[in-house]
């Protein structure tokens, strides 16, 4: 296990902006129709098996580092910080818009940031944000910068557009279909926070640190392209919901959690059996769970941070309650952190 502390980083704002249109999982079964039919499959799985009522698409001349940008001018403009402060900006997203330049090159270009601040992409699959709040935590805590920036867009309508006329496809078979079955389950969403020195920010909401785990023999479960994901989905269940139990025993004894300790549990959100399974397993209460997934599926890294911006604009934290932060990332990785409200 490895454990990450701090006692001088507060998050000054996290904000989430979402995609425009409004894909139903009954509209993708009609387009999948005649592979359905022709291999005996039921109608409604898809709303069935995952919970997903619906996932959002960007236009199609949006780019990941314009969903991005969108997210970062509307946190640093909530923090009140000059954008000449920030030291940092990471970008999380599994989507991005070139090999290379780095995404986070072409957002700090669009926020027209400082020479100064430093800008690189950081990769975990859907655990990315946390992994990106906690290397700026750690340089906020070091003294090397006073406030920093994590971002992060993604877009899941070219991966399913293209998913789907895959899957038309006559000689499709089904195996095939099911392997590519959650990607089906993906959306579209973008994120932003800014984290700052305590001192700095005033009515900020402290960041106590994280506690993370690997179980990286399950590296092989779930892989992407960016056209196509394929997935064992039973597989990569069991094992993420093995390695998260794991993490959340650590987190109870390192962090002093327990179910009934933790005002608000901010889940990275894939589908609900994987949330209802996560529950029962740390027997958290469902009432202290927002559920982002039915109306906007599986946001990869930036679902976790737009749980937390949403729960906080329907006023539902308020001073001084714990904030559980609990994401997992195929590969296997784990992360658990916490925020004091």
């Amino acid at each position: 296990m490895t454990m990450m502390k701090y006692d001088q980083v507060s998050i000054a704002s996290v904000a989430s902006v979402d995609a425009p249109h409004r894909i139903t999982s009954a509209w993708m079964e009609e387009q999948l129709a005649p592979t359905m039919q022709r291999l005996g499959i039921r109608p409604n799985l898809l709303e069935q098996l995952s919970g997903i009522k619906a996932r959002r698409w960007w236009d199609p001349e949006t780019s990941y580092s314009d969903a991005a940008t969108l997210a970062a001018r509307k946190a640093i403009e909530e923090a009140g910080v000059d954008p000449s402060q920030l030291g940092i900006l990471i970008n999380t997203s599994v989507c991005r818009d070139y090999v290379e330049p780095s995404t986070a090159c072409l957002v700090h270009g669009n926020l027209g940031l400082h020479p100064s601040c430093m800008n690189f992409d950081l990769g975990n699959a859907c655990l990315g944000f946390i992994n990106g709040m906690d290397v700026a935590a750690n340089m906020i805590e070091r003294g090397q910068i006073d406030y920093a920036i994590i971002v992060d867009g993604e877009g899941s309508r070219y991966v399913q557009e293209s998913t789907m006329a895959r899957l038309l496809a006559p000689d499709c078979d089904e195996p095939t279909f099911r392997a590519a079955f959650a990607t089906l389950t993906l959306g579209s969403g973008a994120a932003a926070m800014v984290l700052g020195r305590s001192e700095l920010v005033p009515g900020g909401h402290r960041y106590v640190g994280s506690v993370n785990m690997a179980a990286t023999q399950h590296c092989r479960l779930c892989y992407a392209q960016t056209d196509s994901m394929w997935t064992d989905t039973k597989a990569l269940l069991m094992g993420g919901l093995q390695l998260a139990g794991q993490t959340w025993g650590y987190a109870r004894e390192a962090m002093g959690w327990s179910p009934e300790g933790i005002d608000q549990f901010v889940i990275h959100q894939v589908s609900k059996v994987h949330t209802e399974q996560l529950a029962a397993l740390c027997k958290l209460p469902q009432d202290r769970i927002h559920r982002l997934f039915p109306e906007y599926g599986n946001i990869g890294p930036a679902g976790l941070p737009v749980v937390l911006s949403k729960v906080a604009e329907e006023g539902r934290l308020s001073a001084g309650q714990r904030v559980a932060l609990m994401g997992i990332g195929s590969g296997l990785n784990c992360t658990m952190g916490e925020v004091v409200w």
